[in-house]
């Protein structure tokens, strides 16, 4: 039975790589042709590619499950022979890959038609799904790090789609220049590992790791490392305006950024944070960097008028908050945020046009200040009820419970005023269901994320997330329950430009590659003369 189910495994994993495989060789043939019949044909086969990609995804699904369940090894043993490690987080990786980048490749077939850039797109698009379906799914750190640079590589081209859009290029060159650093701290946080673990497969050091874990200064180094690259990929303070500026990009490539790439950083420590001894130099740096990331995107997000802008703030935002879950050890909350987000900002970009449509009309004005404090305070106390009385709800952590009572009293602070006191009561009951709906994804997604019961978040720690979190609070409490105060005035007045943290990065652009951003010469619009009579004879 064990030799069936490894053969069985075996055969589910090779379908798998291959086609991954035929992704990109459809990438290759599609930026080769230049019949437009045979382009259309290359789009719909990408479409069934990503299709046999879910199927096959699930079946492999079910096989990581059947091993669970058996206590067997025999998928792991089967990946060992394909470079391949499928484990619950790998999984449920590649299938929220496939299934948006088959969204995406749909909706983009019929918003390009007729688009000069539709030719560049399809290739690139497919090497991008491509690279982060080896690189959430191999056991070679080598391969990783090679899957990690060839995302941000192709990405590049997709982001210069429009090269006549001189924020488009902008957005590229700092893309590119930040992206060249993420780079090289992900060769060295390897070539790290590499140096304390003795090999680059990534099963290999999951089994010394569990007989026991020495915190040496190269391991130390090798965390600062990875954690600084997580935080260069997930577009973090002060490395965030080229997110900004990418909206100049196709919304399709917005939503594939947004909903597919920028997550990758979160992804690189829930795949190697069982190689650490608990908490680490770089759990520090992402609970800081994350934290404060967090705190200043929400509050920028807030002054936005532009839908695309505040959907990029949104997403600086949410990749602050996971990577401050991961500094704090909430991986299995990390998990869940960057599944959801995914899927959620993936809708939100593929559906910003019809976003605009509603948001351009009036919004009900908010009941009165307190009417709204009392009932957010009411379902702050019934969900903060929940948590001490089940406190491994949040893995017996103060500031998860904190953060998450918060966000269950900021839904309830939007209650119209027209709304009845039973409208109020159910609108107030459905932000309380917030913390149910958090217990059953984690059980859902619990099982996939490896265990870390020596995990101890130090006081240093405590302390610094303690007072991120507060200052969040305060400042967005002010902004939402005293917009007219001169102080939240004068706030709104500075994060509208994101407190101006984008600046350094803008001139180090600028005086880097000025020739970079100069628009091409075949773009440039030559002004009309009238002819002269001998031109017109």
């Amino acid at each position: 039975m064990s030799s069936f189910g490894e053969i069985a495994s075996l055969v589910v994993l090779a379908a798998w790589l291959l086609l991954v495989v035929s992704l990109f060789a459809v990438a290759a043939l599609s930026g080769w042709l230049r019949n437009p019949l045979k382009l259309d044909h290359c789009w719909r086969l990408s479409g069934q590619l990503l299709v046999a990609a879910m199927g096959v995804t699930l079946l492999a699904a079910g096989a990581v499950v059947g091993q669970s369940l058996s206590g067997s090894t025999m998928v792991t043993d089967a990946g060992r022979q394909l470079g391949l490690y499928p484990d619950g987080i790998s999984v449920w990786m590649a299938l929220m890959v496939s299934f948006i980048g088959w969204v995406i490749l749909r909706f983009a077939g019929t918003y390009l038609n007729g688009d000069p850039g539709r030719d560049r797109f399809l290739p690139w698009f497919l090497v991008v799904i491509g690279s982060v379906l080896v690189l959430v799914f191999t056991s070679h750190l080598l391969v990783l790090a090679g899957a990690w640079i060839g995302i941000s590589l192709a990405l590049h081209h997709l982001l210069t789609l429009y090269r006549d859009r001189p924020e488009a290029r902008m957005a590229a060159v700092q893309k590119f220049i930040v992206s060249r650093i993420g780079d090289s701290l992900i060769i060295a946080g390897v070539v790290l590992l590499y140096m304390h673990y003795g090999t680059f497969h990534l099963p290999d050091m999951l089994s010394i790791s569990r007989g026991g874990i020495d915190n040496t200064g190269i391991l130390t180094l090798a965390s600062v490392a990875l954690a600084l690259a997580a935080a260069l990929k997930c577009a973090q303070i002060p490395f965030h305006g080229w997110l900004i500026r990418v909206m100049e990009a196709p919304t399709p490539v917005s939503a594939l950024l947004h909903a597919g790439v920028i997550n990758l950083g979160g992804f690189l420590w829930l795949r190697l944070f069982p190689l650490f001894d608990g908490f680490t130099a770089g759990h520090m740096i992402l609970l800081v960097v994350g934290g404060l990331t967090a705190l200043v995107a929400v509050m920028t997000m807030m002054t936005q008028t532009s839908v695309k802008h505040a959907l990029a703030w949104s997403t600086c935002a949410q990749m602050g908050f996971m990577l401050f879950e991961i500094g704090m050890g909430a991986y299995t909350l990390a998990f869940l945020h960057l599944l959801a987000h995914s899927l959620y900002k993936a809708h939100s970009f593929l559906a910003s046009g019809r976003t605009v449509v509603v948001t351009s009309r009036l919004p009900f004005p908010d009941a009165d200040r307190p009417t709204r404090v009392l009932w957010a305070l009411g379902a702050a106390a019934v969900a903060a009820a929940m948590l001490v009385a089940a406190p491994r709800i949040v893995e017996h952590n103060a500031l998860l419970g904190a953060l998450l009572v918060f966000a269950v009293a900021a839904a309830t602070l939007g209650i119209p005023a027209a709304s009845s006191p039973l409208a109020r009561l159910k609108l107030t009951g459905l932000a309380v269901m917030l913390v149910p709906v958090y217990v059953l994804c984690h059980l859902v997604i619990g099982p996939a994320v490896p265990a870390h019961p020596g995990f101890v978040l130090p006081a240093a720690a405590y302390g610094a997330g303690g007072g991120i979190l507060l200052a969040l609070v305060i400042a967005s409490l002010l902004v939402s329950l005293a917009p007219h105060h001169p102080l939240a005035r004068e706030l709104k007045v500075h994060f509208g430009y994101g407190l101006y943290l984008e600046q350094p990065l803008d001139r180090l652009t600028r005086r880097l590659a000025s020739g970079a951003l100069r628009v091409p010469a075949m773009f440039h619009k030559v002004p009309h003369r009238p002819f002269t009579r001998e031109e017109r004879s």
